[in-house]
Protein backbone atom coordinates (compact mmCIF):
# COMPACT_ATOMS: atom_id res chain seq x y z
CA UNK A 1 0.00 0.00 0.00
CA UNK A 2 1.34 3.39 -0.88
CA UNK A 3 0.56 6.28 1.43
CA UNK A 4 -0.14 9.71 -0.03
CA UNK A 5 -1.28 13.14 1.13
CA UNK A 6 -4.95 14.01 0.71
CA UNK A 7 -5.09 17.46 2.34
CA UNK A 8 -2.77 19.98 3.99
CA UNK A 9 -3.84 22.61 6.51
CA UNK A 10 -2.20 24.81 9.13
CA UNK A 11 -2.73 26.33 12.52
CA UNK A 12 -0.42 28.81 14.23
CA UNK A 13 2.34 26.29 15.01
CA UNK A 14 1.56 23.11 13.08
CA UNK A 15 1.16 21.74 9.56
CA UNK A 16 -1.55 19.04 9.42
CA UNK A 17 -1.32 16.45 6.65
CA UNK A 18 -4.22 14.05 6.15
CA UNK A 19 -2.96 10.77 4.69
CA UNK A 20 -4.69 8.26 2.43
CA UNK A 21 -4.47 5.57 5.14
CA UNK A 22 -6.64 7.61 7.53
CA UNK A 23 -3.88 9.07 9.68
CA UNK A 24 -3.34 12.79 10.16
CA UNK A 25 0.20 13.97 10.85
CA UNK A 26 0.83 17.09 12.92
CA UNK A 27 4.24 18.49 12.04
CA UNK A 28 5.76 21.49 13.87
CA UNK A 29 6.32 24.46 11.55
CA UNK A 30 9.66 24.90 13.35
CA UNK A 31 10.89 21.86 11.37
CA UNK A 32 10.55 23.89 8.15
CA UNK A 33 11.87 27.47 8.53
CA UNK A 34 10.46 28.61 5.16
CA UNK A 35 6.96 27.62 6.27
CA UNK A 36 7.48 28.97 9.78
CA UNK A 37 8.36 32.42 8.43
CA UNK A 38 5.78 32.41 5.64
CA UNK A 39 2.47 34.23 5.86
CA UNK A 40 -0.70 32.18 6.34
CA UNK A 41 -1.65 32.95 2.72
CA UNK A 42 1.73 31.68 1.46
CA UNK A 43 1.37 28.47 3.51
CA UNK A 44 -2.08 27.79 2.10
CA UNK A 45 -0.69 27.86 -1.47
CA UNK A 46 0.51 24.28 -1.08
CA UNK A 47 0.26 22.04 -4.12
CA UNK A 48 0.01 18.29 -3.52
CA UNK A 49 1.73 16.35 -6.30
CA UNK A 50 -0.36 14.22 -8.64
CA UNK A 51 0.91 11.07 -6.90
CA UNK A 52 0.28 12.57 -3.46
CA UNK A 53 3.88 11.80 -2.49
CA UNK A 54 5.08 15.41 -2.33
CA UNK A 55 4.05 18.84 -1.11
CA UNK A 56 5.25 21.93 -2.96
CA UNK A 57 5.10 25.69 -2.46
CA UNK A 58 6.16 27.56 -5.61
CA UNK A 59 6.38 30.97 -3.92
CA UNK A 60 8.51 29.63 -1.06
CA UNK A 61 10.67 27.23 -3.12
CA UNK A 62 9.80 24.49 -0.63
CA UNK A 63 9.37 20.78 -1.38
CA UNK A 64 8.49 18.23 1.29
CA UNK A 65 8.06 14.50 0.78
CA UNK A 66 5.30 12.58 2.53
CA UNK A 67 7.82 9.78 3.13
CA UNK A 68 10.07 12.24 4.98
CA UNK A 69 7.20 13.48 7.13
CA UNK A 70 6.22 9.92 8.08
CA UNK A 71 9.87 9.21 8.97
CA UNK A 72 9.98 12.32 11.16
CA UNK A 73 12.46 14.27 9.05
CA UNK A 74 12.38 18.06 8.99
CA UNK A 75 14.24 20.49 6.74
CA UNK A 76 17.62 18.93 5.95
CA UNK A 77 19.09 21.84 3.98
CA UNK A 78 22.20 23.45 5.35
CA UNK A 79 21.61 27.01 6.55
CA UNK A 80 24.62 29.32 6.47
CA UNK A 81 25.07 32.61 8.21
CA UNK A 82 24.86 33.86 11.75
CA UNK A 83 23.97 31.45 14.48
CA UNK A 84 22.06 32.93 17.39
Amino acid sequence: MSISAKTVSFDEHTMWVELSDGRTLGVPLAWFPRLLHASPVERERCRISYSGKGLHWDDLDEDISVEGLIAGRGDTTQHHGCVA
